[in-house]
């Protein structure tokens, strides 16, 4: 990335502690210093991450696999991780899907079979979306307004789903020949690099068919893993509280955390900029006293996005800063074409 870009990284983590640090500051005027968590939340709150790591590990080998694609467990973690850490210093998540997409390039992937995959994972992460809110609407049905608010995100993600869809398909369609359109040209593609793309989008119109004879028991198996791996971290507050507030309820601890959890992915800023700290003190600022909402937003933020950038950065940040740092046609370059 440009100076200019790691500049407005270090702004937007800057501002995102920054209200941390007001919250915690009224938390410790107001109530005095947050409580202790005990190891056992710890332990609790780690276990809870290591079932979520594993189960999006075998969501996107299962969805590999449902089309006849081999993606051993420790690359499929390294991809999610690497996705994970590009998505935490982009704007919007931008980054997610270029890091994942570089580094099944250099496991030898082609780059159809590398998009299609990746679309199949989003496509069973809105599917697992819309089950998880069907399960907590039947489960606490007292939530109320939380689950309006909840259907909310998800026609937002539909909607960004979708759109990453139908744009892949029109690309597919309409742009597998010829010179770059305008807006390839103005994200840096030359003719070179656009036929390299119009191989790929051949090859992919061509995988496209693997999908009709996708064995279904794997895709059902991977979409079992996408629901697991949302309710677990969607679990980490609720496991935290156990050790500072074992007394709140868990309806809205579990429906408000997938609600930040899925808005924090469309916020504009790198990190989040503060909105998802903000966002958690006005959740939970009525249900939790000022102390115990200092002491879950500090640990809930670090066990649900700190760590992962953690250990991203351990996992794959050095290929993760490659595929930011270089141009949209020198990234696709890196693919094997079929």
């Amino acid at each position: 990335m440009s100076a200019r870009r790691w500049l407005i990284v270090v702004l937007s983590f800057a501002a995102a502690l920054g209200i941390s640090g007001w919250i915690v500051w009224s938390g410790w005027a107001q109530g005095g210093a947050p409580p202790l968590l005990p190891w056992w939340a710890h332990g609790g709150a780690l276990g809870v991450v290591a079932v979520e790591i594993v189960a999006r590990s075998l969501k996107l080998r299962w969805s590999a696999l449902a089309i006849g694609m081999e993606l051993p467990f420790r690359t499929s973690t390294r991809v999610i991780l690497g996705g994970d850490f590009a998505a935490g210093i982009t704007p919007g998540r931008s980054g997610a899907e270029p890091a994942r997409y570089l580094i099944l390039a250099e496991a030898g992937w082609p780059a159809a079979a590398s998009i299609l995959v990746l679309f199949i994972e989003l496509f069973l992460e809105l599917v697992s979306l819309i089950i998880t809110a069907v399960l907590l609407t039947l489960l606490f049905r007292e939530a109320g307004g939380i689950i309006g608010l909840l259907m909310g995100v998800i026609a937002a993600w539909a909607l960004l789903v979708g759109g990453a869809g139908v744009g892949g398909w029109f690309l597919a369609r309409h742009h597998s020949r010829g010179k770059p359109p305008a807006f390839a040209r103005r994200l840096g593609f030359n003719a070179g690099a656009w036929r390299r793309v119009q191989r790929a989008l051949k090859a992919l119109r061509r995988s496209m068919g693997q999908l009709r004879s996708a064995k279904k028991r794997i895709l059902l198996a991977a979409t079992l893993a996408s629901v697991l791996h949302i309710f677990a971290r969607i679990t980490v507050l609720a496991v935290l509280l156990q050790g500072m507030a074992p007394d709140t309820a868990v309806a809205p601890l579990v429906v408000w955390s997938l609600v930040l959890m899925f808005g924090s992915s469309i916020a504009p800023a790198p990190g989040g900029g503060g909105a998802v700290e903000f966002s958690f003190k006005l959740a939970f600022g009525s249900l939790l006293a000022a102390s115990v909402l200092a002491g879950a937003l500090l640990w809930w933020r670090f066990y649900t996005f700190y760590l992962y950038l953690l250990l991203g950065a351990l996992a794959a940040g050095s290929t993760v800063l490659r595929a930011l740092r270089e141009r949209p046609d020198e990234v696709i370059a890196e693919a094997p074409t079929p």
